[in-house]
């Protein structure tokens, strides 16, 4: 007998699964129930609308009702709102928005495809006319409007997260003077903060102004000395950015009342607890994308990971279920990027934090190694940190921030991350080679080598946070970089004395103190710390060594 499949939700997760069902069976119905006027659209492209890298709004509809009818047979009935679910009859409820009228619809299988909702700041004058969310079309359109027709000057972007920073990014772009505030110390809280440090120097350097670890207070009416058509944002030290249109990007929340309502279990993150299988507690019921609960499938911590990539699989797990192949979600890794002007930003895996919530021991190593073979034209070096497993070695976590390569080198290590791989995996790993692509040891190697390093106790490190507890005087800073690179600056009350005359200026050296070294990037006072060990000294490694402690220095600093 064939199957009534009906989907709520027309976007990412709802609609991989009403394609996926139709691919299984021919013979079932399928029906897609969405709120909005927009299904299958490219939700990810529309910061890129409001700056004009993508000119055309058509080309951010994937999909038409239309299309989806001719081509899949999938009934796709837009601006209709479920409104509730009798799981005893297997029925919904449908409220048509246009016209009111309310219809009952049977299934005999339901997805759950209802995203996740912007949070909205609860602070006085929050729902003023100029401050919008970007989620969907409509809000785009509202958006692009607002600014256009105001002739907006001054934007003030609420929240550092990924879209926070493409929305501030675009309207950059557009000629706008922007502000971006953020109640953490850093932007991008998936990345740990000496990555993101690099994310605040390329934003400062654009002339966005970056208010961090200062929160929220209220949204208030202009001055006679303020400009603002939107409104002022006052933080919570009282600083005032008059906007002539503002943008929250706070987050969301999982859009899980109609769950709620009909009674399936909530995780303890808010979000719909589903199986391996992304059943709900009810097993005609299944819930994909924004609106679940997912495991990390690095702390197997439960986890609220919204990312189009995740829904859209998840989508065509649950139909593979409904119509009898086994198929099962491995946990969510977060695999993510984002473009901050001239900088790319990924992250995948777990990072610190996540790592010490969940009482996993872990060791961490950075590296600056080129973009490809550092002799071709235009080798960019970006900052690289792979997280990992002390006693077997094994993948944890992995971030890079730089101008060229990093999406690459992320993928490569997100794959390394799902298989299981260990750093000595990654380091024999065989990737592509020649001059413009990449390097004989690719940065991803580099990074597997340098952990075995410090597996293998062949040198010992201490991160870029430690040095300023250093009591000096029983540690010295030994910089083995050349003088011109110290003429550029030089960690405080170090002690200089290049790689290249280190053997033969050893008596120089204290052997009543332990010696920390650095160098650029770390490689050459590896390479220092070999030699200092094998003479008898006791030594550490900076990882990172100095472009990472000043990235860190200079990027966290309040501005």
């Amino acid at each position: 007998m064939s199957k009534r499949v009906l989907i709520v939700g027309g976007v990412a997760g709802g609609m991989s699964a009403a394609a996926r069902a139709r691919r299984l069976s021919e013979s079932a119905e399928i029906i897609v129930f969405e709120r909005g006027p927009d299904v299958s659209y490219a939700n990810c492209g529309l910061p890129y609308f409001l700056g004009g890298e993508i000119a055309d709004r058509k080309k951010l509809l994937v999909q038409t009702p239309e299309r989806l009818k001719a081509v899949f047979n999938i009934e796709v009935r837009t601006r209709s709102e479920v409104t509730a679910i009798h799981r005893g009859r297997r029925e919904i409820d449908v409220r048509d928005l246009v016209s009111g009228h309310a219809t009952t619809e049977r299934y005999d299988a339901l997805i759950l495809s209802t995203g996740a909702a912007p949070i909205v700041p609860r602070v006085p004058g929050a729902a003023r006319a100029g401050h919008f969310a970007l989620r969907t079309l409509e809000d785009m359109d509202r958006i692009d409007a607002w600014v256009r027709d105001r002739g907006a000057k001054t934007a003030v972007v609420v929240g550092g997260g990924f879209i926070g920073l493409e929305v501030a990014e675009q309207f950059h772009a557009r000629g706008l003077r922007v502000a971006v505030v953020e109640r953490n110390p850093q932007v991008l809280k998936p990345f740990d903060p000496e990555m993101a440090a690099h994310l605040h120097l390329e934003l400062r350097g654009r002339g966005v102004a970056l208010h961090l670890n200062n929160g929220l207070k209220e949204f208030d009416d202009p001055r006679a000395d303020e400009s603002a058509s939107a409104s002022v944002v006052v933080l919570a030290d009282g600083t005032r950015l008059p906007a002539d249109v503002v943008v929250t990007g706070l987050g969301v929340r999982p859009e899980s009342t109609l769950a709620v309502a009909a009674g399936l279990d909530l995780g303890r993150t808010g979000g719909i607890k589903v199986d391996e299988h992304l059943r709900t507690s009810d097993p005609n019921i299944y819930a994909v994308g924004d609106a679940i609960e997912v495991t990390h499938a690095v702390t197997g911590a439960p986890a609220l990971i919204p990312l189009g990539g995740p829904a859209n699989r998840q989508g065509r797990t649950a139909a593979d279920n409904i119509f009898g192949t086994a198929s099962a979600c491995p946990g969510a890794l977060g695999t993510a990027i984002v473009r901050v002007f001239g900088l790319t930003a990924a992250v995948t895996g777990a990072n610190e934090a996540q790592l010490r919530a969940a009482g996993i021991a872990f060791e961490a190593v950075h590296l600056h190694p080129n973009s490809h073979a550092g002799y071709y034209p235009g080798a960019r070096a970006l900052a690289l940190k792979i997280l990992f497993a002390p006693d077997s070695g094994k993948l944890l976590g992995a971030q890079a921030v730089g101008p060229d390569g990093v999406d690459k080198r992320v993928d490569v290590l997100a794959t390394a991350l799902r298989a299981g791989l260990t750093v000595d995996d990654v380091a024999d790993l065989e990737l592509c080679y020649a001059p413009p692509f990449g390097s004989a040891k690719d940065p991803v190697n580099l990074a597997g080598m340098v952990a075995q390093n410090v597996r293998a106790g062949r040198v010992r490190t201490i991160q870029w946070d430690e040095v300023a507890a250093l009591d000096r005087s029983h540690v010295l800073v030994l910089d083995v970089r050349d003088a011109p690179e110290r003429a550029g600056g030089a960690i405080p009350d170090s002690v200089h004395i290049p790689l290249g005359e280190l053997r033969a200026r050893l008596s120089e050296l204290p052997r009543d103190r332990e010696i920390v070294a650095h160098c650029a990037s770390g490689q050459r006072s590896y390479t220092a710390c070999r030699v200092l060990m094998q003479h008898g000294f006791r030594c550490r490694n900076l990882a990172g060594s100095f472009k990472t402690w000043k990235a860190a220095r200079d990027g966290l600093t309040p501005q």
